[in-house]
């Protein structure tokens, strides 16, 4: 639970850094094709989105501190992060599309799987 506060509280503060980041100074740096600009805001939208995603997870587990799958859940939407987000954020800024074009949609199913925890956890937590 303390370690999902912490990831969710850490990927706030760098999606609110990298989107600032992004819109003063990143496109005439370092942004390497003309739809660069649209990947790198995909990357904060879905890294921003998910860590609403983490801190629900973390304050869920407060509620309920023996179910592990919330723990699972938070931890998958992580990966998801790093594996989507992250991946968006070097092919935006590098141009290379290899072979973060094959880890990008391992990124998605992560956030797919976290939010099917969420949702199977719904069905057996509340009742």
């Amino acid at each position: 639970m303390k370690n999902l506060l912490l990831l969710g509280s850490i990927f706030g503060f760098l999606a609110v850094a990298l989107g600032a980041f992004g819109s003063h100074s990143l496109e005439s740096i370092w942004l390497k094709s003309p739809n660069s600009k649209d990947i790198f805001e995909t990357a904060v939208k879905y890294q921003f989105y998910h860590v609403f995603a983490i801190l629900a997870c973390s304050i869920l587990l407060k509620l309920f501190p023996t179910n592990t799958w919330l723990l699972y859940a938070g931890y998958t939407f992580t990966a998801g992060i790093l594996l989507f987000s992250g991946s968006l954020y070097i092919l935006s800024t590098t141009g290379i599309k290899m072979p973060w074009v094959f880890i990008t949609p391992l990124g998605g199913l992560c956030y797919l799987v976290g939010w099917f925890i969420l949702i199977w956890q719904s069905f057996k937590l509340v009742k």
